[in-house]
């Protein structure tokens, strides 16, 4: 979830509480000396949290790194992998990534969108990060044929921010809903996942101005250390806390917190919905 020591680690206990707490079961996904790990235990969540070798990865990093034996922070794409090949139909996230700005002449496209077009899994998230190009981030999920659901919204939520003011084309109210729409998609046998799209808990959300501003001063820093690829989104991010005084950093705990636990709610309906009809 890309927070600073030690509120990473504090919070990735926090988080396998509340899904404990809804009646599902945490699996905490990364790479731990060379092995990819579904479900860490408390020596593996210490680790990822406080070790400056975990590096940054991703689809394309994930068989270099298990060949050297090294340890990685899982992206949503690599999480969707190892999710998808142990048998999880659900994961929680704060928000995928997506087309950065500018990516119409940089070409600088997450792989979190080719994942979601290949891989079957429901990624519960507050939408993609606000540093994003958020339409041409939807345009892409909608080309590749990816649902996006919102969850008692009916625009897409932009992190931070409740919503973006993008229109989305389906809307469930409740976890049985998401459950029966990730059902359905299953048994349709379509390739691909689904977005379950929560906007942040309105009290802990960012003024719109505020965010553009200092988005806007990162982004100009960015491009003046000639950021560039896996290394933007972490730099903008850290940027935008130390703009904010910190103010970002509790946005996005709380929406994280959200996400799990509406996560952990969807799944506990799904299990429950398999169970019935078995």
């Amino acid at each position: 979830h890309g927070l600073p020591a030690p509120k990473n680690l504090q919070t990735a206990h926090r988080l396998e509480d509340l899904i404990r707490h809804a009646g599902a079961i945490p699996a905490t996904v990364a790479v731990v000396d060379g092995r990819l790990c579904v479900g860490l235990d408390a020596e593996g969540l210490v680790r990822i949290a406080t070790d400056p070798d975990v590096v940054k990865v991703s689809r394309r990093d994930l068989a270099p790194l298990l060949a050297r034996g090294g340890s990685g922070a899982t992206t949503v794409a690599a999480t969707m992998i190892a999710a998808a090949a142990a048998g999880i139909a659900v994961f929680a996230t704060g928000g995928i990534g997506g087309v950065h700005r500018g990516g119409e002449i940089s070409l600088d496209v997450s792989a979190d969108l080719m994942e979601l077009s290949r891989t079957s899994l429901a990624v519960v998230c507050s939408g993609a990060k606000s540093i994003l190009d958020l339409p041409r981030t939807l345009e892409v999920l909608e080309t590749h044929g990816v649902p996006v659901i919102g969850y008692g919204c009916d625009s897409l939520p932009a992190f931070y921010m409740v919503s973006s003011g993008l229109a989305l084309e389906a809307r469930v109210e409740s976890a049985t809903q998401a459950a029966t729409v990730i059902a359905t998609h299953r048994q349709l046998a379509l390739a691909g996942g689904l977005v379950i799209a929560v906007p942040i808990p309105a009290a802990a959300a960012i003024d719109s101005a505020d965010l553009d501003i200092w988005t806007s001063t990162a982004l100009a820093e960015a491009e003046r250390d000639g950021i560039a690829g896996k290394a933007t989104t972490p730099y903008l991010l850290r940027r935008l806390f130390e703009l904010s005084d910190g103010r970002t950093l509790q946005a996005n705990i709380a929406l994280v917190e959200n996400n799990t636990s509406v996560a952990a709610a969807i799944a506990a309906a799904l299990s429950a919905a398999q169970s019935t009809s078995a």
